[in-house]
């Protein structure tokens, strides 16, 4: 007897749940370097710019893992990554713009969206794996990859993220956008 629930008209299949996660996810570490590289650009030589960088090389190892998965998955990226390449870079400019804080601000906000979105993307495997559907390499990467998002998500508090200019409008404003392009990248 199998521990699976029937699935509904409308209902993707797990392939087509795995193809989501890998595109998602893809996009989200693709925008994730954008907004470093462009933090980098405005902050290249300030005090913060060291930790940018380990954060940014993180990422930019986020992303190459996925850059493998997609092929090997058959999975299609975005069809975003255009939109995703100028807006990440004009989050991180414009934030870092706003001076070393802000710029914090947006990787907290950012990464505290990105913490909840992998939990998601957890128990969505954990369900798969129920119903005889395992993806322990892809929960293994999940997991990694939460774990230093949640370092990045602190490491900005640490750096005073809170302490940024008009921070509540400034962080709801960066979760907002962060949830959107999540959604959007799921779909497209």
């Amino acid at each position: 007897m199998s521990n699976s629930k029937p699935r509904l008209p409308g209902d993707l299949t797990p392939a087509q749940i795995i193809d989501r996660i890998l595109r998602v996810d893809h996009a989200g570490e693709y925008g994730a370097k954008r907004i470093y590289e462009g933090q980098l650009a405005v902050l290249k030589h300030a005090p913060s710019a060291p930790t940018i960088r380990h954060m940014a090389e993180q990422e930019r190892q986020h992303l190459a893992a996925f850059d493998r998965l997609l092929p090997q998955r058959r999975a299609r990226p975005t069809l975003l990554g255009p939109l995703w390449h100028a807006a990440g870079f004009a989050l991180g400019a414009a934030t870092a713009l706003l001076g070393e804080k802000a710029a914090m601000a947006c990787t907290e906000a950012v990464e505290e969206v990105i913490d909840a979105h992998y939990t998601r993307q957890l128990e969505t495997l954990e369900g798969l794996a129920a119903e005889g559907k395992a993806e322990p390499e892809l929960v293994a990467l999940i997991e990694q990859f939460r774990a230093e998002e949640i370092e990045h998500r602190d490491i900005a508090r640490a750096e005073g993220a809170t302490e940024a200019p008009a921070y509540p409008a400034l962080s709801q404003g960066v979760k907002a956008a962060t949830r959107a392009a999540i959604w959007l990248s799921e779909r497209v």
